[in-house]
């Protein structure tokens, strides 16, 4: 599809034409894996529309009853819903509507309406605790209209029909997040201060950006492990912030006062790892003219972060695996059994279960490093970071620049918002920092983002479907594991196929059932 013919796209007939598509092609997966997709979608865009409305209006606080109302009403009626309130007080709103965004066609999928009932009954939950969406009437069930009351009181709501939404991060634990992302990052930026480090240009405190529900979990899994011996292993895409979250879990133990040494094994040629790890004693080897302590020695009593953990050569692992069973090393060429209390963290953007079945990763030292996993989402999975990273990334390098940049226009942020960013909040701070550099004034109005690759309308159209399915079907997939704590009988009872079709899916989107039966977050 050429660009000419997306600009003749209206918003309105995109999504009326995208959704009906999903909703044809998930009737060959039968009623349930329909009603996941409608759930997914209705939770994903919920999300977005509250955040899009926070950003215009500046609203950081939970909303209240008329700010709720204002939200709906105008989410939809920007898609062509013609919604208007009929009725608001303390037990919740009743809203009506004549014409139904998705057009007539509505008739033939009702079960469409579930996306209205989850955008509004997950917005009201996540500000008032509780919610319960009653659809009176319905344009699909041939009504002539749609009537559908949110209530916002539990005791109102008790004998009306309709689905339920409670809030899985209510109030009190909202603000508990807060406060444990505030405890973390005060330690990070005390132990920042006393590395020496002064607040230059080019030197900034380290800062987690968590306000997307996978990341909040990750910041709690932290405050879990932290205080603990046990190894971690991080796992993620390059660019995801590994290496911050290692920080972070060091500066919230009791190791937080020793050294942090972050070692990128993938950047040392693999005649030099051993020695770089463990050290060498004089004379080991050619140009070894001097005793040399490894990198497990600086770090005595602190943390070691071997990133790229995959790339260690067999001897190197084997060296490791010792070290980390018997708490102590020989040095390249020496002969000295030398103790260490080095603290392990590791991470890999690799599947190591996969690459320890190729027989090239030892298989004892991958349940060595694997205690606690922490798995930390692409940028993409965490749409509600964005705003915040944007903002963060745009004041450090506009004082970093000496510019008077504040923040980026909402076509920028649009943008932002529609781009995949395969190298995650690396590529962002690259392109922010591209754009800031040519930025007058203090917003930033361009953004350079590489373009999408050419296509013809049909392929372009049957990726955009297969890209949709193939995301509510892993989605679904990784519930359901975890549901069942990596029960493959259960989950494949759970989806209506046979344990072979659910090994089979695992494969082909690289899940371990094994990650779900120990996983913490």
């Amino acid at each position: 599809m050429n660009n000419n013919s997306l600009s003749d796209l209206t918003p309105v007939f995109f999504l009326q034409t995208f959704i009906l598509e999903l909703m044809h092609a998930s009737e060959q997966q039968g009623q349930k894996h329909c009603e996941q997709l409608i759930e997914h979608i209705a939770k994903t865009a919920g999300c977005f529309f509250e955040e899009t409305y926070r950003e215009e209006t500046h609203k950081t606080d939970l909303l209240d009853k008329e700010s709720y109302t204002e939200l709906i009403l105008g989410l939809k009626n920007n898609i062509g819903g013609k919604f208007s309130l009929v009725s608001s007080n303390q037990d919740g709103i009743t809203v009506t509507n004549s014409c139904c965004p998705f057009g007539d066609r509505v008739t033939n999928f009702p079960e469409l309406c579930r996306m209205t009932s989850s955008v509004f009954g997950g917005i009201a939950a996540r500000n008032f605790g509780y919610a319960k969406v009653e659809i009176k009437k319905s344009i699909a069930r041939n009504d002539g209209k749609c009537e559908v009351c949110v209530y916002t009181n539990p005791n109102a709501a008790k004998d009306r029909p309709g689905l339920e939404y409670t809030d899985t991060t209510p109030v009190k634990a909202k603000q508990d997040i807060n406060e444990l992302h505030s405890r973390i990052e005060e330690s990070m930026q005390q132990i920042w201060r006393k590395q020496g480090k002064q607040p230059a240009k080019k030197h900034q405190p380290p800062a987690i950006i968590a306000k997307s529900p996978t990341m909040q979990k990750i910041l709690q899994a932290i405050e879990v492990i932290a205080p603990t011996l046990a190894t971690v292993l991080i796992q993620g895409q390059t660019g995801v912030g590994k290496e911050l979250i290692a920080r972070a879990i060091h500066a919230m133990s009791e190791r937080c006062l020793k050294p942090f040494i972050p070692i990128n094994c993938g950047a040392i040629p693999e005649s030099l790892i051993e020695s770089a790890l463990f050290g060498h004693e004089k004379g080991a080897f050619t140009g070894a003219i001097e005793v040399h302590q490894g990198y497990f020695e600086r770090a005595e009593g602190g943390t070691l972060f071997l990133d790229e953990v995959d790339t260690l050569s067999p001897a190197a692992q084997t060296r490791l695996l010792r070290v980390i069973q018997e708490g102590e090393l020989e040095r390249v060429g020496g002969k000295q059994t030398l103790a260490v209390d080095v603290r392990i963290i590791s991470a890999t953007n690799q599947n190591l279960e996969s690459l320890v079945s190729q027989e090239q990763f030892r298989n004892d030292l991958y349940y060595r490093l694997n205690v606690v996993r922490l798995s930390i989402p692409p940028l993409a999975e965490r749409p509600e970071d964005l705003p915040f990273l944007v903002q963060l990334i745009v004041q450090r390098l506009s004082k970093k620049y000496n510019k008077t940049v504040e923040s980026v226009s909402r076509e920028v942020m649009r943008k932002i918002r529609a781009y995949p960013w395969p190298g995650n909040v690396r590529e962002l701070e690259n392109m922010l920092e591209r754009s800031l550099l040519f930025t007058t004034g203090k917003e930033m109005t361009e953004l350079d983002l590489p373009l999408p690759p050419k296509s013809n309308g049909l392929d372009d159209w049957k990726d955009i479907k297969e890209q949709a399915l193939i995301r509510a079907e892993r989605t679904f997939l990784e519930n359901a594991l975890k549901q069942h704590q990596g029960n493959i009988r259960k989950v494949a009872e759970s989806m209506d196929i046979t344990t072979r079709a659910v090994y089979s899916k695992l494969k082909k989107y690289e899940i371990s059932a094994t990650d779900y039966r120990h996983k913490i977050a």
